[in-house]
């Protein structure tokens, strides 16, 4: 009877938070050594170079760490209570910040839990708009602007959220965990109940390592269980999320490059011969520039992140690559720099080639020339 009655209580959030992360993209790349320096600068700003805490270094490292700020807390209305949320900022030497808002929970039921966390996206997600944000990267920005190069003035952006829970009222495992609440709910935002097909869909990246520890992702929104407290998988998870961002920004600058690319080189094409050579130089430059520098920073990007050992957190950072369409994104990227480095190639030839008809013609003409000084001469 006793066990009858415990199974059908529900289950309690002693502890854990909700984390809602935006990620910009501000600048070409960020000098992390500058950002240190300015930061120790202001006594009250505290910065520190982030690794990842439950792993050993050479199994899964940053490729650069990044440089992680506390922004002090913040008060903001959350489902109209006052609630006072931590607020950090992280940057990445390829020219991406993220900003956290982290919402402590404490003592909640699981179905006050989901709640709490529909609220939170309500009130600082995405439809929200909050001006919370602008604020704050605002701050960011005037704080480390002389580490920014060629800052960006692009608003592009990514948002998740991460759901985390550190205790529970009563010692569960994974399964039984899965097994008492509806994690549906929760990840999916939805109050309606969603189809089998659907609920299978949301739950399909689902992962443990651990008999009492959980991570299941979706597009938007994660839920993390981690009684230990370790934050490697929610930094795994914003790092894929920025590479998400970046590969994005680049995908879009290519796209808007290559009908302009295409109209230069017809101008170039159009142009009088004796131009011609010098146009087509000098835009196979400004392309061979651009394959050059969108090259260097996509690998950096490729490599924010090395896994070597950690099994776990590799299929989890995996995973999260997939799900965030990451390798497609890489994919297309690489397919209009094949195309941008093809025509560079061909607009080298063509000058080449404009160059030796002109040497040609000079050549001739200066045959011409000797003939026609020869018959006078006679």
């Amino acid at each position: 009877m006793a066990s009858d009655a415990t199974a059908s209580a529900e289950v309690t959030v002693k502890s854990g938070s909700i984390v809602v992360l935006r990620h910009f993209d501000i600048a070409y790349s960020i000098d992390l050594g500058r950002v240190e320096a300015l930061c120790s600068a202001r006594t009250s700003i505290m910065s520190n170079r982030g690794r990842l805490n439950s792993v050993p270094e050479k199994a899964l490292t940053f490729g650069v760490p990044p440089v992680s700020l506390g922004l002090g807390p913040v008060t903001l209305s959350v489902g109209g209570v006052e609630v006072e949320v931590g607020a950090t900022a992280r940057f990445y030497d390829f020219g991406v910040v993220v900003l956290a808002l982290r919402v402590p929970v404490t003592d909640l039921p699981w179905s006050e839990f989901v709640g709490h966390v529909v609220s939170v996206d309500q009130a600082i997600g995405p439809a929200a708009r909050h001006a919370i944000w602008d604020s704050l990267l605002g701050q960011v920005r005037a704080l480390i602007a002389p580490a920014l190069l060629r800052p960006s003035s692009a608003a592009l952006e990514e948002d998740y959220l991460l759901a985390e829970v550190h205790e529970l009222g009563e010692r569960l495992s994974a399964i039984e965990l899965q097994n008492r609440v509806d994690l549906a709910p929760l990840l999916s935002g939805e109050r309606r109940r969603l189809s089998d097909g659907a609920r299978r869909d949301l739950l399909r990246q689902s992962f443990s390592y651990y008999e009492d520890d959980l991570v299941v992702l979706t597009w938007d929104r994660a839920f993390i269980y981690e009684p230990r407290g370790d934050s490697d998988v929610a930094e795994v998870l914003e790092v894929a999320n920025a590479q998400l961002l970046e590969l994005r920004y680049y995908d879009e600058l290519l796209d808007a490059e290559l009908p302009r690319m295409y109209d230069l080189v017809e101008e170039a094409r159009g142009a009088a011969s004796l131009l011609a050579a010098r146009r087509f130089a000098r835009l196979a430059r400004h392309l061979y520039t651009l394959v050059a520098e969108v090259t260097e920073l996509t690998e950096k990007v490729d490599n924010a992140l090395q896994v070597t050992e950690d099994v776990y957190l590799a299929r989890i950072y995996a995973s999260a690559l997939e799900l965030f369409r990451v390798p497609k994104l890489g994919a297309a990227v690489d397919r209009k720099l094949a195309i941008i480095r093809d025509t560079y190639a061909a607009l080298y030839d063509e000058a080449s080639s404009r160059r030796a008809e002109l040497l040609e013609l000079a050549i001739v003409f200066l045959i011409v020339i000797e003939i026609v000084l020869a018959l006078l001469r006679r």
